[in-house]
Parts: C-alpha cells; sequence; structure tokens
C-alpha cells in the first residue's frame, strides 16, 4: 500500500509539474509568433528592433520543445504509458547532457572561442552599413553596444576598419556608439537650428561636424561583458546549477515511476 501511494504522488506530481511546464511552453512559443508578426508593437515596447526575427524564432524554438517535454509528461505519467516515460527521460538526459558538454566545452575552450567572437564582431564592423538596412547580426550588435555602453570589440578604434568610417572627414560612427550623457542625435530631415552638435544618417550610422571624442564610448565591448559576467557570475552557476538539479530530480522520479509500473500493463493498447 505504501508502494502505491507513492507511486500515486510521483505519477500526479509529475503529471502537475509538466502540466506547468506544457503552459509555459505555450506562452513562449505564442510570444515568439507575436514578435515575429507584430514588430511594431514589439519595437514600441523595448524602444529597439533587437534583431527580432532572431529573438522569435528562439523563443518558438524553446516554446515547441518545453510544450512537447511538457506533453509527454503529463501523458506518460498521468496514463502510466512506459514508452511516453521512456522517451521523457532520454530527452531530459540529453539536454542535461549538452548542458554539461556546453559548459565545459565554454569553460576549458573561453580563450578560443573569446577570440572566435572578436572576429566575428569584427567582421560585423567592417560591413557594417554597406546595405540599405541593417541585418540581424548588425542589429544585435548595435543593441550589445547600447547595453553594454560600449564601442567596438577592442577598442572604439575598431570602427576604422569600416571603409564607410575611414573615408569619413568628420566623425562618424555607428549610432549604438553614441555616449548616453551626450545630445541624443538628430534626425536628417531636422531643422539646420537644432541645438544637437550629432547627425543621424541612414544605415545605422551618425555623424558630427568636428571630432569630438567625447561624443563616443572608447571602451570595447569585451572588457565590459567581461566585467559583466564577472559581477554576475554567481548568479549564473546558481541558475545553472538548480535548472541541473531539477532535470535530475525530474529524471529520477520519471524513471523510478517508468520502472514500478505492471511489467504486463500495456497502455498503448488499451489506449489505441
Amino acid at each position: 500500500m505504501a508502494t502505491k501511494g507513492c507511486l500515486s504522488v510521483t505519477k500526479y506530481f509529475l503529471f502537475v509539474f509538466n502540466l506547468f511546464f506544457f503552459v509555459l511552453g505555450g506562452l513562449l512559443f505564442s510570444f515568439g509568433l507575436w514578435i515575429l508578426f507584430d514588430r511594431t508593437c514589439i519595437i514600441s515596447l523595448f524602444g529597439a528592433s533587437l534583431a527580432l526575427k532572431i529573438w522569435s524564432y528562439v523563443f518558438s524554438g524553446v516554446g515547441i520543445f518545453t510544450m512537447l517535454l511538457g506533453f509527454l509528461g503529463c501523458l506518460g505519467s498521468l496514463k502510466e504509458i512506459k514508452c511516453l516515460l521512456g522517451f521523457y527521460f532520454g530527452f531530459l538526459l540529453l539536454l542535461f547532457a549538452a548542458q554539461i558538454t556546453v559548459g565545459v566545452l565554454v569553460y576549458t575552450q573561453r580563450n578560443t572561442l573569446t577570440s572566435m567572437v572578436g572576429v566575428e564582431v569584427k567582421a560585423i564592423i567592417s560591413q557594417y552599413g554597406s546595405a540599405s538596412q541593417l541585418s540581424d547580426k548588425e542589429e544585435s550588435w548595435d543593441f550589445v553596444q547600447t547595453k553594454f555602453q560600449c564601442c567596438g570589440w577592442l577598442a572604439s578604434t575598431d570602427w576604422k576598419e569600416n571603409q564607410r568610417v575611414s573615408n569619413s572627414s568628420g566623425l562618424l560612427y555607428s549610432c549604438s556608439c553614441l555616449n548616453a550623457s551626450m545630445p541624443a542625435p538628430a534626425s536628417s530631415n531636422s531643422s539646420a537650428s537644432s541645438n544637437s552638435s550629432v547627425e543621424q544618417l541612414s544605415s545605422g550610422f551618425c555623424a558630427a561636424p568636428e571630432k569630438d571624442s567625447r561624443l563616443v564610448y572608447h571602451r570595447g565591448c569585451m572588457i565590459n561583458i567581461r566585467t559583466w559576467i564577472s559581477g554576475n557570475i554567481h548568479t549564473i552557476l546558481g541558475v545553472c546549477l538548480g535548472v541541473g538539479l531539477l532535470e535530475l530530480f525530474v529524471m529520477t522520479l520519471s524513471m523510478c515511476l517508468c520502472r514500478n509500473l505492471d511489467q504486463d500493463y500495456n497502455k498503448l493498447a488499451r489506449y489505441s
């Protein structure tokens, strides 16, 4: 009786737990679709584009995967279907193994990863503004520079690798490099009597009539990102550890429930 009672508690706990994650996955998927199809509302909400197409795919993918896990866990535990519980355990095990692998690779190959990111960022900077509209990568880099109040990867001089910046006679830079304490850039169609000394051009560039070094950040984003990670490392490790322990706990419950079901109990044949 005690064993049956424990199995019942385990079954309904897994059902409620995965029902919550199924609903959460549905919300993430809906939010991803909202970003994809209603960009104007999102831009007005957050104040920037933030490479919306990439974020919509990320939220949609995470939402679909979370809904799949929640569905397998709910149906497998409530109906006591061993194969669904086995798939549920397998997906969680693959996810846990992938997280461990990524964590080990990031820690052991952090210098190589930093170099690879630096090469990619410099490629983005060198091609920045070459098209009529900014690409998703360029919008994402603008967001990073605005968020961390930095300019370039190592320093603001990285922008000299951009042909349009190097050929400019005045001070030309990405508008996301603009120092927040300085006056906001004026639109290119603003009147000539504007008090702002900065003019916003097409393709994300801003220009000033004189080379005033105070207008832009000079510190590179690599230093600011490392500083942010160092200041939040305990929070990051705590979240990762909590997620890992939760996955281990749920995997243990699902495997215990699967192993203690009747060996000759074929629920799939019953519900087919």
